[in-house]
């Protein structure tokens, strides 16, 4: 298995994968499906960002993140994505992605990772309270997907950072 950044070219088998998800569960609260150069454009537009596990050659899951809240006191703090193949559940691919990608977001200045995750996705909770996130917080029924309300789950983790990094040195200034 191979970690890497996504490429504009994987756009085609992210699709997939996200919109087997909208359509199949209640993983994501979303009813609209993704084209190919809507996820180009996510892609391009989380440059380092985004990362895709790739097994013989074929995108198996990918994992990103974004910005948590707007406004400067937020800048250390970010929101990820990860989403995986059917077949691949299981099978370490979920894992190896997001270390990967909490490495990614620590040398980028990101201090803290949040997860919002459905309340029906049981095994999302599982694999993220083994991955070293914390339940913060829990909103009653605000998704509403198939005929039925849906909880978000809050999850955390703060991530390591050597003790003479200075998170402000990441910024930008300009």
């Amino acid at each position: 298995m191979i970690i890497r950044a996504a490429r504009a070219e994987d756009a085609v088998a992210i699709r997939d994968i996200v919109n087997a998800l909208v359509r199949d569960s209640l993983v994501t609260f979303t009813t609209v499906q993704k084209t190919s150069e809507q996820v180009r454009m996510d892609i391009a537009g989380a440059p380092g960002q985004y990362l895709v596990a790739e097994q013989a050659g074929k995108v198996v899951g990918h994992a990103h993140f974004g910005a948590f809240r707007g406004g400067p006191g937020y800048r250390h703090t970010a929101e990820h994505t990860i989403h995986l193949a059917p077949t691949v559940l299981g099978k370490g691919v979920g894992r190896a992605l997001l270390v990967a990608l909490e490495q990614v977001a620590a040398q980028a200045g990101i201090h803290v990772l949040v997860a919002a995750i459905s309340g029906a996705n049981s095994a999302g909770m599982r694999f993220h309270l083994a991955m070293g996130y914390s339940e913060v917080g829990r909103l009653p029924q605000v998704g509403f997907k198939d005929d039925q309300w849906l909880d978000m789950v809050l999850m955390q983790k703060i991530l390591p950072q050597g003790s003479d990094l200075n998170p402000d040195s990441f910024v930008e200034e300009g």
